[in-house]
């Protein structure tokens, strides 16, 4: 339930601080004293969207402050599913920034509007006169039936085989909308995949091949340089070798005058060894090393080769070359194995779809069973509310199409009265009509479902007294399972509320500020009778004011 209200910089609204509690809650007001700016406060901790026109003082940031009290209302998993701290008494605060900028936060934690609007759409059902609309949809008609039937887990469960269903309906038709065009483009993805497969495609395979074609190309001056540094190291009058093999002799004959001249000839020894061990690769590179035209031409033909297909598939490298080839291999081999692949999905689409047939059949029975108690309960209800003639037609048929709640077609037919033909009801039942029927409808809910706060606004416009009195008596009986509240202007339905609010309007210094204040009995029975008989306070308006207090 709503604990509490703060409203601050909002419209007319300068500071709003109010507490609620259990049971029925009356809001009352003149035309034009901003009830209306308070359910526009309210709407935006419910997740609606703002605007820089809400703050009331531009220079300062609007905030909307609602604690709940969220225990009864299984949201753990909703928090859980948003990574948000549950606490039984939650606080949601949405801030308008001057820049126009809007912020949002549950339990002090930044939440988008999705996320708030879903949460909202749990704590407070706010009925107003688009809401009554919604009375002469499909959907929200079957609602209230499945709400009768206790259909809820099966709904849930339709759903998702619904949404299996539709998934591997979307895969089917991709395969099929690939399959028209797989054909033409099967030979050129083979001839492309071919083309590389032919190549010498490996990991390092560029750089091997661009150092042996560098060596081979150059052949005469690797031979000439190699020459060269044998030269250096093996020749009889200067080579290096010769030299430090008598450099060797001349620290072996040291080594045995002191430790010092031992090391000496070790390091010597090992310079020697390794430069004996450089000759002899020389030499080896030197009886390798030839001449190679044919080898040259093949490594030149291989690396163009390359060179080609990385311009011709838009790649760097043979890394990425191997990644076509690969996605290539994918799109042949799918195109090869498509009608096994339809084949299956199509298989696999059936027995989901038969599936779906049968829970939808469930459900359609169940519902089917509740129609008889559902109409006998509405016309009872609106029979209390001044139409005794009133009678619905309610039948289920199945659909040709699988829809978000079921395979059913509903028939919700109504006659407000006796000798009058059945008709939809947004073309048959006039909008004081369809606002009686709603409240019958919340209060028949109210029975099968644990639904949160509700708050009607001004329900009972174009009513008369004694059919606002019976809809006031509605009211407060469904406050016996959950926190109402009614905006309204009439003293009949006001005088049946646990609580009394009344939202005014005051002027200062030529700027008029809304206000809202809880009225104690007194106060109560001023308003009430204010309401009955106008400014002018009568005995005869006070009287019938304590007269409908009690």
């Amino acid at each position: 339930m709503l604990n509490n209200l703060l409203i601050k910089n909002y419209a007319l609204i300068d500071d709003i601080n109010v507490s609620f509690t259990r049971g029925f809650s009356c809001i009352t007001g003149e035309t034009g004293a901003g009830k209306s700016i308070l359910l526009g406060g309210l709407s935006l901790v419910l997740g609606k969207r703002a605007d820089l026109s809400s703050l009331r003082n531009e220079e300062k940031k609007c905030i909307v402050e609602a604690e709940f009290e969220i225990e009864k209302y299984n949201l753990k998993t909703l928090f859980e599913e948003n990574d948000l701290d549950y606490e039984p008494k939650t606080i949601i605060r949405r801030e308008i920034l001057p820049s126009g900028k809007s912020r949002a936060f549950i339990n002090d934690t930044p939440v988008t509007l999705g996320i708030l609007s879903r949460l909202g759409d749990r704590l407070i059902d706010v009925h107003s006169q688009h809401q009554t609309l919604r009375l002469t949809e499909n959907d929200f008609q079957l609602k209230v039936i499945d709400a009768l039937a206790d259909n809820k887990k099966i709904v849930s469960e339709y759903s998702d085989k619904l949404r299996d269903y539709q998934n591997t309906s979307k895969e089917l038709e991709q395969l099929l909308e690939f399959q028209k065009n797989a054909i033409k483009e099967h030979d050129y993805n083979n001839f492309l995949l071919q083309e590389l497969e032919a190549a010498p495609l490996e990991t390092g395979i560029q750089e091997k091949l661009e150092e042996q074609y560098e060596q081979l190309s150059n052949v005469e001056t690797i031979l000439e340089q190699l020459s060269k540094g044998h030269q250096l190291l093996n020749d009889e009058q200067v080579g290096v070798i010769n030299l430090l093999l008598e450099l060797k002799q001349v620290s072996g004959k040291l080594s045995s005058f002191g430790n010092q001249f031992g090391k000496l000839d070790e390091r010597i020894q090992s310079i020697y060894l390794e430069i004996d061990d450089l000759g002899s690769e020389l030499e080896s590179y030197l009886e390798q090393v030839e001449a190679n035209p044919k080898l040259l031409e093949e490594t030149s033909a291989k690396l163009q080769l390359l060179y080609d297909l990385q311009k011709k598939h838009g790649a760097q490298d043979v890394t990425e070359l191997l990644v076509i080839k690969s996605e290539l291999d994918q799109k042949v081999s799918a195109t090869e194995n498509l009608d096994a692949s339809i084949a299956e999905k199509e298989a696999q689409l059936e027995v989901k779809k038969e599936a779906l047939v049968q829970i939808s059949d469930t459900l359609g029975k169940r519902r089917l069973k509740v129609l008889p108690e559902l109409k006998q309960q509405l016309e009872k209800s609106l029979a209390s509310l001044g139409m005794p003639s009133a009678t619905f037609k309610l039948e289920i048929q199945d659909s040709q199409n699988f829809k978000v709640n079921g395979k059913n077609d509903l028939v919700f037919l109504f006659s407000a009265n006796a000798g009058t033909d059945f008709g939809d009801l947004k073309k048959v039942a006039s909008g004081g009509e369809l606002s009686r029927i709603m409240l019958s409808i919340k209060a028949v809910l109210a029975q099968y479902e644990n639904l949160p706060t509700i708050m009607f606004d001004e329900i009972d416009t174009g009513v008369s007294g004694e059919i606002s009195n019976k809809m006031g008596d509605i009211m407060q009986g469904m406050s016996k399972t959950m926190q109402v509240f009614s905006i309204t202007h009439l003293p009949q339905v006001a005088s049946k509320g646990d609580h009394h609010f009344k939202v005014y309007k005051t002027e200062e210094n030529g700027t008029t500020r809304t206000q809202m204040k809880k009225l104690n009995l007194d106060d109560r029975v001023v308003e009430l009778a204010e309401m009955l008989g106008g400014k002018d306070l009568t005995d005869s308006a006070m009287a019938h004011a304590r007269q409908l207090l009690n």
